[in-house]
């Protein structure tokens, strides 16, 4: 069995889930870069470090995570983090400005099928992945799990009337709710095993997802939270929502 310890990082070919790969990297991990074109995740490989390796991991393609699985399986034999990455925001076409997409993804506009689309990776892909991962996070010493939420997705923070995350209602938030409280079952079943799981908000980022928004911040400030999750002990929590200033509300 492989001894240098394992991360996959679906989504990973940019954005913050290349920053959480190449941070993994430095810390001493085998990094999977996961990504949905397999050419694409080659290219962002070479620049995370010489012992990383692309994936293909299309997370809403069945067919594709049973692939990835098997081959982990067979070529390391384990998985010690997993990082759940790869997100949308809302189903709107290429070069579409913010205010669109944020528009456009209001529970009051959206249709059905795009909602699905949204939920199908922001939800059900996470799900899907995370079992086809957990028996080889289950070989691994401490097997830890992320999954990079949002506190868009905070219902407690809605309630309060001044809070800026009223602002922002829609499709990506209401999936973001339903991703912490996957996490948060997750992390209730699997109490008294190896595995923590937990959920990261990475903050408004400087992304394609985000079109590079004036005073977004940085990806290596949103990858902080995240990799310190994938770095914790024993002594560590699990079941918990944070970003890099500290536990955020469910």
């Amino acid at each position: 069995m492989h001894s240098t310890p394992i991360a996959l990082v679906t989504g990973a070919n940019k954005g913050i889930g290349l920053q959480i790969a190449k941070d993994l990297a430095s810390k001493g991990f085998k990094v999977l870069v996961g990504a949905r074109k397999l050419e694409a995740g080659v290219a962002a490989a070479r620049t995370v470090g010489k012992d990383a390796q692309a994936i293909q991991l299309d997370v809403t393609d069945p067919a594709s995570i049973a692939a990835a699985a098997k081959q982990i399986e067979v070529t390391l034999g384990r998985l010690d983090v997993l990082i759940n990455n790869a997100g949308i925001s809302h189903p709107v076409p290429p070069g579409a400005p913010l205010e669109e997409m944020r528009e456009s993804g209001k529970m009051t506009r959206i249709s059905i099928d795009d909602m699905r689309v949204v939920y199908e990776t922001n939800v059900f892909g996470v799900v899907a992945v995370t079992h086809a991962m957990l028996p080889l996070l289950r070989k691994a010493p401490a097997g830890r799990i992320v999954n990079i939420s949002s506190s868009g997705g905070s219902l407690t923070l809605k309630e309060n009337p001044s809070s800026y995350s009223r602002s922002y209602v829609g499709v990506y938030q209401t999936s973001k709710a339903t991703l912490n409280a996957v996490t948060q079952a997750f992390a209730i079943e699997l109490e008294g095993t190896n595995i923590k799981v937990n959920a990261a908000c990475p903050g408004f980022t400087a992304t394609d997802q985000t079109k590079f928004a004036e005073g977004a911040g940085s990806v290596e400030d949103a990858a902080r939270e995240p990799v310190r999750l994938a770095l914790l002990d024993a002594n560590g929590p699990s079941g918990t929502f944070s970003n890099a200033q500290g536990p955020l509300p469910w």
